[in-house]
């Protein structure tokens, strides 16, 4: 889409997507670690039900966001963004993006060669897309681990700029995103 047809604002589905996704994935990333270093038991095994629903939730809403990106489309970026910051929020946003959508598969993958169902929230059961195998998942395990650590790195990134263009360059780049704020 070029400059000249791009909106002057994100639409307001985008704002709230994009804040949903983003309490969605701030619980998921502490509730992974925190349930892979616990004792096994009931508890343990809640953490993982809503781990695995939530993260149902944040491929739903990336196949929204996705669609709401092509339909309204996105403003073009800040005038007061350096080439240096343009590029890196262009890799920070895809990353982001992709990962949104590859974790959740990842641990679908994962959960199927384990052989554990994934209850969304108790209403309904993902079907199973492979086989059971134990190297698989270990394979799918390690890497679906690596991917959240980047993906928290990328998180740390996104809020690190935001609190830099809120209170450093007061540029207006977080009032963007906000419901109700400008563009």
């Amino acid at each position: 889409m070029s400059d000249q047809i791009r909106p002057p604002a994100y639409s307001p589905l985008s704002k709230w997507i994009h804040w949903i996704t983003a309490l969605c994935v701030l619980m998921i990333i502490p509730g992974g670690i925190m349930m892979t270093h616990m004792e096994e038991g009931p508890l343990q095994d809640q953490i993982f039900d809503l781990h695995r629903s939530f993260g149902v939730v944040v491929f739903m809403l990336a196949a929204v966001r996705v669609a709401a990106r092509k339909a309204f489309g996105t403003p073009a970026p800040l005038e007061s963004l350096t080439p240096l910051e343009r590029r890196a929020s262009v890799a920070v946003h895809h990353s982001l993006l992709a990962l949104i959508f590859i974790m959740p598969l990842i641990g679908w993958l994962m959960t199927s060669a384990y052989r554990v169902d994934v209850s969304v929230f108790g209403l309904f059961t993902l079907p199973h897309l492979m086989p059971k195998s134990e190297p698989i998942y270990d394979a799918l395990a390690a890497l679906h681990g690596w991917l959240g650590y980047l993906m928290a790195a990328l998180i740390l990134s996104h809020i690190g700029a935001a609190i830099m263009h809120t209170f450093i360059k007061r540029d207006g780049v977080l009032q963007r995103m906000l419901p109700g704020g400008r563009g």
